[in-house]
């Protein structure tokens, strides 16, 4: 990762970025040289989080984990592992703190392990099976799959069917309508506009010289 305000990082295996756009940044997710040379696995999962009118334009911002700085949290039943990015589980806090009360994990589940995530009632439920397969309330969810979860209960159960891997977070819903265009996501379509005529005022400023977006 490199970007307009300076913040460079590599991530590796099992770590994670997290950026906040903001009031503008330019940005550029590339493979390091070496990588590029030599070559190898490469695994990313994106996701785009909206932030409410109130923070919209609010300082961009940048973190990089790599694994080691992602608390690992074993789930009671010893089954399976919790990597905690951000909110709290089991009275420990993630690695991260966003501005809105989020939580973000990774789950890496053996066959046979159970979890459950308490606390998500009234809010936006995140579950995507990343490799393997499990039941949510009994039903199966194989890989590569996103699941929508409806608002009965306070609670999340999740039993492993074989080996799996899942990217699990929850949220206060923002209730604010999205108007998007291109990279740019707002909440009108005057402010898409006004985005815009920033970007080419040159006010996200530049990646820095030999560097390519």
């Amino acid at each position: 990762h490199r970007d307009s305000a300076g913040h460079e990082s590599i991530i590796k295996e099992g770590g994670i970025q997290w950026m906040t756009a903001g009031s503008g940044l330019v940005h550029a997710e590339i493979s390091p040289e070496e990588f590029m040379r030599k070559g190898g696995p490469l695994e990313i999962l994106q996701l785009w989080v909206n932030l409410p009118p109130r923070l919209k334009m609010t300082q961009p911002r940048y973190i990089g984990l790599q694994r080691d700085e992602i608390p690992a949290i074993p789930t009671p039943d010893g089954k399976a592992v919790v990597n905690l990015v951000s909110g709290e589980y089991l009275g420990r806090k993630g690695g991260m703190q966003p501005l809105l009360d989020i939580f973000m994990s990774t789950v890496e589940l053996q066959p046979g392990a159970h979890v459950e995530f308490s606390g998500v009632a009234g809010r936006n439920v995140f579950l995507y099976v990343v490799r393997g397969a499990v039941k949510v309330a009994g039903e199966s969810a194989p890989h590569w799959h996103l699941l929508e979860l409806n608002e009965d209960g306070d609670s999340v159960e999740i039993d492993a069917e074989t080996d799996a891997v899942l990217l699990f977070g929850h949220a206060e819903p923002i209730g604010a309508p999205v108007v998007s265009y291109g990279p740019f996501v707002m909440n009108t379509r005057d402010e898409i506009m006004q985005a815009i005529n920033d970007y080419q005022a040159g006010k996200f400023n530049a990646i820095p010289a030999g560097r390519s977006a």
